[in-house]
């Protein structure tokens, strides 16, 4: 039996649970003789340990169970009974005062709240678009070329020619690769960290310090050089981060980048069997368009959820944030633990995920809003276009497509990228769209998340 549903808050209710003491004892006494048949116990044979062993070895338990599965039974009871749309699990706890012969359980919950979207013919929403010219495509080509470098020995024969003194004798320049032995002290004494020997590193790829690079170039190789090098106060070092140390400096090998050039053996190296350039540049424009798209919808979705987030009033149920909160964690955990961390011992408290969690959650109350007022639901074609569009990127996309549609967990995850993307082209119809170009290195060197 149920009570009659107590407002406490905004979005919290509480209804008190009550049946009689006999009906749980009964329930409590059944499950034990049904515990009693496969029940196990040294100078027993199976099915043959006494009901009171039983009991005291099972009856806390059982009778846990009992009480869970009655209060639940109820609460659901009444919650359908009363159409109320619980989000998510109740707090259950025992009344002190209960009744003689009866339990009586309060039950605290949340309800989900009423979502009102504001008026989306009014809204200002900037949009952004790129597109992808040739220079985009020579960049590509020459980050491609420098996954592929190889080094020389600077002053063979064949050596580049840049970065030698009047005199002929190569001296290190950035795009150089250097091998070095060093030692660093602070106030004479040697450091943790401060000495390596048959060190490498690329010139003005950003590895060392600034000072550690300056004090670098020019130098020939069995040459030495002893600067002061300040450390910032926010070197991830803390024994020598706002200090300053001695270092010298012994260059023991100099070698040149040897970039690839483009042609048709770079072409095949790339994946074009007949070594056409043209065709190579083709393919490159095809992915940085399909990246391009990928990341102004993007951010064109971010848009469309910062509007939507401004012009709806609503409060969030808290058990709803606590919930999120924990799961982002627990991704969070798992993530780092996949890169080889070591999380056993590392605190992931759920506040700092709880801004995150707040707009994830209210997101998803909108969204659910929107569909269900206009129809907004992901068909079954345009599940498959989706599918259809990731599968170009793969050699074989009939296997994507039995990827994606042999398993549901997975089907339902493109089912939930279709449904965001009719909501923002509903937004987008209804919205004052301005549309804004973006420069490809700032799209690229972005990654919105919603």
């Amino acid at each position: 039996m149920a009570t009659a549903v107590e407002t406490l808050g905004k979005l919290e209710r509480r209804m008190t649970i009550s049946f009689p003491l006999a009906d749980v004892r009964t329930e409590v006494e059944k499950r034990l003789k049904q515990q009693a048949k496969t029940a196990k116990a040294p100078g027993f044979r199976p099915g043959k340990v006494p009901l009171k062993m039983v009991a005291a070895q099972y009856g806390y338990q059982i009778e846990s169970d009992v009480l869970n599965d009655k209060v639940g039974r109820a609460f659901n009871a009444a919650a359908n009974e009363q159409q109320l749309r619980v989000a998510g699990f109740p707090k259950i706890e025992p009344k002190e005062d209960s009744e003689e012969g009866t339990l009586s359980f309060d039950a605290t919950y949340e309800v989900y709240p009423e979502v009102k979207v504001g008026e989306l013919e009014g809204v200002e929403i900037e949009t952004v678009a790129a597109d992808v010219s040739d220079a985009e495509i020579d960049k590509t080509i020459d980050i491609l070329r420098k996954q592929r470098v190889h080094y020389h020995t600077k002053g063979e024969q064949g050596e580049h020619g840049s970065g030698t003194e009047p005199g002929g004798e190569p001296v290190a320049a950035n795009g150089d690769k250097v091998t070095v032995d060093f030692i660093g002290v602070i106030d004479s004494v040697e450091f943790p960290g401060g000495k390596a020997d048959d060190y490498s590193f690329v010139l003005g790829e950003g590895r060392m310090l600034p000072e550690f690079e300056a004090a670098t170039v020019g130098l020939k190789v069995g040459e030495s050089k002893t600067f002061p090098l300040a450390f910032p106060e926010d070197y991830h070092g803390k024994d020598v981060a706002g200090k300053t140390a001695e270092f010298t400096i012994t260059l023991k090998a100099l070698e040149w980048a040897h970039l690839p050039e483009v042609d048709a053996e770079f072409a095949k190296s790339l994946g074009i069997e007949d070594g056409d350039v043209a065709k190579m540049r083709d393919d490159i424009k095809v992915n940085l368009e399909r990246e391009v798209a990928g990341r102004v919808k993007a951010r064109n979705k971010e848009a469309v959820m910062d509007a939507l987030v401004k012009v709806t009033e609503m409060d969030v149920p808290k058990v709803m944030i606590e919930q999120d909160s924990e799961r982002l964690a627990e991704i969070t955990r798992q993530d780092m633990a996949q890169r080889g961390m070591d999380v056993k011992n590392m605190p992931f408290p759920t506040e700092l995920f709880a801004t995150k969690a707040e707009r994830r959650v209210r997101l998803g109350l909108i969204l659910s809003q929107l569909v269900s007022e206009h129809q907004l639901q992901a068909t079954a074609e345009q599940v498959k276009a989706q599918i259809e569009d990731f599968a170009q990127s793969y050699e074989d996309p009939k296997e994507v497509l039995k990827y994606y549609y042999g398993d549901r967990n997975r089907l339902a995850e493109v089912e939930a990228l279709v449904l965001e993307e009719n909501v923002v082209n509903y937004v987008l119809g209804k919205a004052k769209v301005t549309a804004k170009p973006v420069a490809f290195d700032e799209l690229m060197g972005s990654n919105p998340q919603a």
